[in-house]
């Protein structure tokens, strides 16, 4: 068979197009792996929930992931065919999403009969945060973070619709102001709820009633991170020290967005040289 030019720019647009599937195939492959290694050294089903912006459409257009429905279908699919005595590790990476899925996810993980360890290799914040406080344990790096659950409408902080028309006389507050603070009663109080639900059966009430309501009243901005001490401080079941296999599993997820601003040599130690 002749090869043309147009035959070569076929060939190299054909590359260009399967490119991310070949190597997304290739991650999957190696995280079964991984995975299924994991599962046979701590004796545990394994979970993954990651979310990094990745390359999934035909032609390499970035997807952001956050917590949606579909992933609490599968989680909660993975736990009830998890047998009742095995302990389940779930690793969580996500900046939050729907609270709706993130409820879900948690009432699955606290009514799993066996011990559930939430991994935090990096952060999970908002919906991720909320799906930990119904863990048994959460195992946390020296730098991850979780993070407040107060609810979120229109990009804007609950409380802090509350706190502005709190500010104003009523007379002096608009019609669509008062009906924000509505829905940010409404939405605070079916999120403080839905916390102390999935803690009371691990904190005593009046210890779970005031830790949710720190989480949901606005106390901090919603990005801010709790630190493990922080964490710990709050009365949440937090250990330090990831294993290094979750570490490296945690590699097989990359996030091709674009040229990492970091770069740096690997170490080694004096008297060897870096090729």
């Amino acid at each position: 068979m002749d090869f043309t030019f147009s035959n070569l720019i076929f060939l190299a647009f054909l590359v260009i197009i399967l490119q991310p599937f070949l190597t997304g195939r290739m991650f999957a492959l190696r995280r079964a792996q991984a995975i299924s290694t994991i599962q046979r050294r701590r004796k545990t089903r394994i979970i993954t929930m990651i979310h990094r912006q990745e390359r999934r459409s035909l032609f390499g257009m970035n997807m952001s992931n956050t917590i949606g429905l579909e992933d609490a279908q599968s989680i909660i699919s993975a736990i009830k065919a998890t047998p009742r005595e095995i302990p389940i590790d779930l690793v969580l990476h996500t900046p939050g999403g729907l609270v709706l899925a993130a409820m879900q996810i948690a009432r699955a993980v606290e009514a799993h009969p066996a011990k559930v360890t939430v991994f935090v290799p990096i952060y999970a914040m908002s919906g991720g945060t909320l799906i930990a406080l119904a863990a048994d344990e959460i195992v946390m790096g020296e730098f991850s973070m979780l993070g407040p659950i107060d609810p979120q409408i229109m990009g804007v902080s609950a409380a802090s619709i509350l706190a502005a028309r709190d500010a104003k006389p009523i007379e002096h507050v608009s019609d669509l102001a008062l009906v924000l603070a509505d829905v940010s009663e409404k939405a605070t109080a079916q999120v403080k709820r839905g916390a102390i639900e999935i803690m009371t059966p691990r904190l005593p009430q009046d210890k779970a009633e005031a830790l949710a309501d720190t989480l949901t009243a606005g106390t901090w901005t919603h990005d801010y991170a709790l630190t493990p001490a922080e964490a710990t401080a709050l009365g949440l079941p937090v250990n330090v020290g990831l294993p290094q296999d979750i570490l490296d599993l945690m590699k097989l997820y990359p996030s091709p967005v674009r040229q990492s601003a970091v770069e740096f040599l690997p170490f080694e130690p004096p008297g060897r040289r870096i090729s």
